[in-house]
């Protein structure tokens, strides 16, 4: 059929036109497409650099519990995750490094992280040894001094906030690629709008590309789906990470505790038996001995038994502990009798250590005073009190308004109770000091210069 000259003209224009918006259409979908590729290249390398960082804490934190819970509890055990963490790390570090490339601004971010990471490697290892050959004071020393707490703190900050950074740069990514797909829908629409009016060879070239099209979508989509799951994964292991921490923190304080119990426990059955050999004894010179044993044995139990340690697993609080120490003298070494015990005990922080060597030389002062200050069942009163002096180094002392010293003023310390607690006091740097009290009585106190510097408890 014959067309006017107007209509061929408009018709081949209307051609035309189709032609120059698919190919224009074809041609923003490829730049587009490219645009895509570069994004998600860019979404795995910044994935990547995120998990290296990740990895790199995860193996932080796991060779540092490792080491605690050796240096806590001496188990061999504790040292199979810290040696696999320890030597993982310098890699992960080193993958870090290389995974961030020549980008300036991430090996900026990562570069301080070199010097406290050796350094934490270095504690850790110090401390480690030094546990193995058997100078844990020492080791636990380092532990104490927050330097080794300092660094893990300050290399979790700073992963902390690359991490949060690559987060940043993987929302952007993805936004990015979202905007491209909006794209390349509305260039995919143009290219078909303008197909069905070409012929049929145009149409199925273009149905075709349209095709292509779909398949590089539905790519993306998967690739994006893979990365979500991915990080899913990732963050789900390190949650679990994270709750394995706490209960293995859990078991480790549950352990101390149920420790001290048994130790209690045990001590106080030796003071049973002692009892029982006290009952079969016909010496009266065997059964004074057998007597300040069973006494002593029972003061060493109920310091175990006493001994509730603080959130750090390290540390007690003096004032209760001391009270409570101080109740079961009342009610095992002073039943029958009319003498008040008062105690005044500062709330200092002290270590668990010197904690139960503190509450033998309580036992060992408030029996002495029971013993030789009210002879033959008198009454009386024994002040207990643990404070620090002008120089702020702290002292145990015990008062008593008994019968006091001899009358020549000659203090003897060759009681087996008086040796007791000077040999004690010397593993505080300290002396036991004797001295009238005024108004009557004994006054005897016990520096401990060595002890560590105490702390106000919250």
């Amino acid at each position: 059929m014959f067309s006017p000259p107007r209509a061929e003209s408009a018709r081949r224009l209307g051609i035309l036109g189709c032609l120059v918006l698919l190919v224009l259409a074809g041609t923003a979908a490829l730049i587009l497409l490219r645009s895509v590729d570069s994004q998600l290249s860019d979404i795995s390398t910044v994935y990547n650099v995120r998990r290296q960082a990740q990895e790199l804490m995860l193996a932080l934190v796991e060779a540092e519990t490792g080491q605690r819970g050796y240096l806590l509890t001496q188990d061999a055990q504790y040292l199979l995750p810290y040696e696999t963490a320890l030597a993982t790390i310098t890699t992960l570090h080193q993958g870090l490094v290389d995974s961030v490339g020549d980008n300036a601004d991430q090996l900026a971010a990562i570069a301080p992280l070199a010097d406290p990471i050796a350094r934490k490697l270095a504690e850790m290892a110090q401390t480690v040894s030094l546990a193995g050959q058997g100078r844990l004071a020492e080791a636990l020393a380092i532990v104490r001094s927050d330097e080794g707490q300092h660094l893990i703190t300050s290399l979790r900050t700073e992963l902390g906030s690359f991490i949060a950074g690559e987060d940043a740069k993987l929302v952007d990514r993805n936004e990015a690629v979202q905007g491209y797909r909006n794209l390349i829908v509305i260039a995919i629409l143009a290219a078909l709008a303008s197909a069905a009016t070409l012929t049929y060879f145009v149409f199925s070239r273009t149905q075709r590309q349209v095709s292509s099209l779909a398949r590089v979508r539905t790519a993306l989509q998967t690739q994006n789906e893979a990365l979500e799951a991915h990080v899913r994964e990732r963050t789900a292991e390190a949650e679990e990470a994270r709750a394995h921490a706490e209960r293995e923190r859990a078991r480790v304080e549950a352990l101390l505790q149920d420790t001290n119990h048994r130790i209690g426990n045990s001590l106080a059955t030796v003071s049973s038996l002692l009892g029982l050999q006290v009952t079969r004894t016909r010496s009266a010179e065997v059964r004074t001995a057998l007597d300040a044993a069973q006494a002593r044995v029972l003061a060493i139990a109920s310091s175990h038994r006493r001994l509730r340690l603080g959130a750090d697993l390290e540390t007690v609080k003096a004032d209760e502990f001391l009270e409570s120490v101080m109740a079961d003298l009342r009610t095992t070494h002073a039943v029958g009798r009319d003498v008040e015990f008062i105690g005044d005990f500062a709330p200092l922080v002290i270590n668990a250590r010197d904690a139960t060597t503190l509450g033998i030389v309580l036992g060992e002062l408030i029996t002495n005073a029971l013993k030789h200050a009210f002879p033959d069942l008198a009454s009386g009163t024994i002040w207990a009190r643990l404070d620090r002096d002008e120089t702020g180094v702290a002292r145990l002392v015990v008062e008593d308004d008994g019968k006091g010293l001899p009358s020549d003023g000659a203090v003897t310390e060759s009681g087996l109770g008086a040796m007791i607690v000077k040999q004690l006091a010397r593993q505080f740097g300290g002396e036991p000091s004797y001295a009238p009290r005024p108004g009557g009585g004994t006054r005897v106190s016990v520096t401990l210069p060595q002890m560590e510097p105490p702390k106000t408890a919250d």
